[in-house]
């Protein structure tokens, strides 16, 4: 049973329209005036009429104090349109491509006060803490254009990502700058805009998806395999999901496609990019030489070892190499060689055969748990360690200083420090933390 919904509004393409004062029994499935008498002709009307339309647009009521459940298997192709008992307003980071256009567009079928917001990350490092009006429109259909403001982070972009990148090529680690640039630039640059503009919730075209029960906030795998983003979230909090809203979660890419042409979205058949937004045509080494005056010349002409440190011959720099790279290592030999280890402080790289990259072990550290409050107990889970890899089991034991030691079941190949261990518990995220520390089985 529902109770008494007021002013309830629903809004559809071409119409707004709105009924006050009924009450809705899910059970009978009958709509009730609660002031007007039953023989009155008009209600009669209005209550086939509300009927009709939740049949035609898979309309749902919304109890706000309903709490925000598990994903469930869809029974229906699309998202199912709620109904409000008032506009709430949302923030949506608009990126110019089809995925956060389409999740603009479905928050407006659900009957949010939608606002787009472009994040500038690339522009002049004057940082501006006031957000400006944006020409960026995101559908050419009338029913789905909405205000888009831009917000210059360049500054912040520089200091909190670029500078993690550099830092840890230079530390013989493997960066993931999209899942840092996802907490401390996408998610901040939405809440501070949802200051600035007074909106309620902020949404992203991530394809993951939220829910609450037994008092917590929990992230889930997108149901598209291809695309599942929930392995770049990890670094949530309890408060950033609160307010965040994940529309796409629940469809596939091209389910998400068809809808851009329905809503008549700019960007309907946009490409993605698969580069890091920073390194031109992903030359992450050609740009490492451009952005650090003089490293080249610095690290240049280290030893390449064996499995036994012998010398097998140079290499162009340290950085410049990532673990269970083949491809232009530097090196002849009879079988194919990969980087199975770096040694910064040598400036040294050392290389293997393809089965010395396995191993089953690791120490993951800034940890962040989200569909639990602490890991207090070794605990079964499943894991992956970079956002290709498929999740497998493993058992993580909490160690001192907030660390956490996972061993895998089957052998992992090329665990790279600075990479993210992720953990789910089937399709729910557990929490994850940055691989500090590649282990042997000797080490546990």
């Amino acid at each position: 049973m529902f109770k008494e919904l007021g002013a309830v509004e629903i809004r559809l393409p071409r119409e707004i329209i709105v009924y006050r004062k009924y009450t809705i029994n899910q059970k009978k499935k009958e709509v009730s005036p609660l002031s007007a008498p039953q023989e009155n002709k008009r209600e009669r009307q209005k209550e086939r009429q509300i009927l009709l339309l939740q049949a035609l647009y898979c309309i749902i009521p919304k109890n706000n104090n309903t709490e925000r459940q598990a994903p469930t298997k869809r029974n229906h192709p699309f998202p199912r349109i709620q109904l409000m008992s008032r506009q709430k307003k949302v923030l949506v980071g608009i990126s110019g491509g089809v995925d956060s256009a389409v999740t603009a567009c479905l928050l407006l079928k659900q009957g949010y006060q939608v606002t787009g917001l472009n994040i500038r990350v690339l522009d002049s490092l004057e940082e501006s803490t006031s957000i400006q009006p944006s020409p960026l429109v995101i559908s050419d259909h009338p029913d789905f254009q909405i205000p888009v403001f831009t917000l210059n982070l360049s500054s912040k972009f520089k200091s909190d990502v670029i500078s993690y990148f550099h830092d840890d090529y230079l530390g013989g680690r493997t960066p993931n700058p999209c899942m840092v640039c996802n907490k401390k630039i996408k998610w901040f640059g939405l809440f501070e805009g949802a200051k600035m503009l007074d909106a309620e919730f902020i949404a992203t075209g991530h394809f993951a998806s939220t829910s609450f029960s037994d008092g917590r906030y929990r992230l889930y795998k997108g149901v598209d395999p291809q695309k599942d983003q929930s392995y770049f979230l990890w670094m949530l909090s309890q408060s950033d999901l609160e307010k965040t809203i994940l529309p796409l979660g629940e469809l596939t890419k091209p389910e998400v496609r068809k809808l851009a042409h329905s809503f008549g979205v700019r960007a309907a058949e946009k490409k993605e990019s698969q580069e890091i937004c920073f390194v031109p045509q992903d030359d992450y080494c050609g740009y490492l030489e451009g952005a650090i005056p003089g490293l080249a010349e610095k690290v240049a002409d280290g030893d390449i070892v064996d499995e036994t440190g012998n010398v097998i011959g140079k290499h162009r720099g340290y950085p410049f190499y990532t673990i269970g790279q083949r491809r232009g290592v530097g090196v002849s030999a009879k079988i194919p060689l990969y980087v199975t280890g770096i040694d910064t402080e040598h400036n040294r790289i050392q290389v293997g055969t393809k089965s010395a990259l396995e191993t089953r072990s690791l120490i993951a550290s800034g940890l962040n748990w989200i569909g639990i409050e602490q890991l207090s107990t070794p605990t079964d889970a499943l894991g992956k360690i970079r956002y290709r890899d498929k999740e497998s089991p493993c058992t993580l034991e909490p160690l001192e200083n907030h660390e956490v030691a996972v061993s895998f079941t089957s052998p992992k190949s090329a665990i790279a420090a600075g990479q993210a261990a992720v953990f789910y518990r089937n399709s729910e995220v557990l929490g994850g933390g940055f691989i500090r520390q590649v282990l042997q089985e000797s080490h546990l």
